[in-house]
């Protein structure tokens, strides 16, 4: 392996590229990362690199989210394979219908949403950004979509009427109270640290709630010692190795669709400069509008 990531990084120097990674990789991916980080981070990163080549170690709608932002550079996704269930669950044709339905209504789609879906909406968002991006737009009603939980939690916080579309990640969705209060009560001095995709009443019983971008800045902050992390698990690998002082506990929720990237795929991938993601141009043009306003929120 340690033989396989020096061709990597040396690869990568010669043919000026940039290597993205998401927190939820396999922790070998790390070692060869220009950054390591949530959708949103990830998002500016790829809009402020020089590289010629950017290759997302993550899901695909993050790597069309690279192309979207830098389309003269070329985006690599090492396994066509990774794609995302949640972003699976938003169509074109329902969205539509709920438009149609709906005119005086902004459409605010979380980053796990296709190009396509990006395209017909007026802001993206990510899980550190949706209530702020959300309360500054002039709109009362919003169509939001593609999370069910995230939704639900969003609504709690925002004087809007929200639209809720009816998806979920199965990751966060599989984690039940039940599980949850189990692992409570094995560590009780934990802090239960849980991403805005889980189930309400996962969130209700957390003492945080964030996306993987806030939970190190959380744990760090907290007297606590101990932290259970409602999320995918490689986020609890990551937490240990940047807080080696501290304790993370996870399920054992693996997303495989986050973990099929491996670092034979990445040498291939950049070898070969193969699995290369293209986007119409329209489609594109459109998708930026929403993920710009998304970038500049502050």
């Amino acid at each position: 392996m340690d033989e396989m990531i020096e061709e990597v990084l040396e690869l990568k120097k010669k043919l000026n590229a940039v290597i993205l990674v998401h927190n939820y990789q396999r922790p070998e991916m790390y070692k060869i990362a220009d950054y390591v980080g949530d959708s949103l981070g990830l998002a500016r990163n790829a809009a402020k690199s020089n590289a010629d080549i950017i290759l997302f170690c993550g899901v695909r709608f993050m790597a069309e989210t690279a192309k979207i932002l830098c389309p003269e550079k070329t985006v690599l996704l090492p396994n066509l394979e990774a794609g995302c269930s949640l972003a699976d669950m938003a169509d074109v044709k329902k969205l539509k219908e709920m438009k149609e339905k709906h005119p005086d209504a902004a459409v605010v789609c979380y980053i796990n949403t296709t190009a396509e879906i990006k395209a017909m909406s007026d802001v993206c968002c990510t899980s550190m950004n949706t209530e702020k991006i959300i309360s500054k737009l002039p709109n009362n009603k919003i169509i939001f979509l593609p999370d069910k939980n995230m939704g639900k939690f969003i609504a709690k916080k925002v004087d809007k009427e929200m639209i809720i579309w009816d998806g979920y990640c199965k990751i966060h969705n599989d984690l039940t109270i039940e599980m949850v209060n189990e692992m409570l009560e094995r560590f009780p001095n934990a802090k239960l640290i849980s991403h805005p995709e889980c189930r309400p009443e996962v969130l209700e019983k957390s003492d945080c709630i964030t996306g993987t971008g806030g939970m190190a800045k959380f744990a760090r902050e907290s007297d606590a010692e101990e932290f259970i992390i409602a999320t995918e698990c490689g986020m609890t690998e990551k937490l240990n190795e940047d807080i080696p002082e501290k304790k993370f506990l996870s399920f054992c929720n693996v997303c495989p669709y986050m973990k099929c990237t491996t670092m034979e795929l990445v040498l291939e991938a950049l070898k070969e400069k193969k699995h290369k993601i293209e986007i119409p141009e329209d489609i594109r043009i459109k998708a930026k509008k929403a993920i710009d306003k998304m970038v500049e929120t502050r």
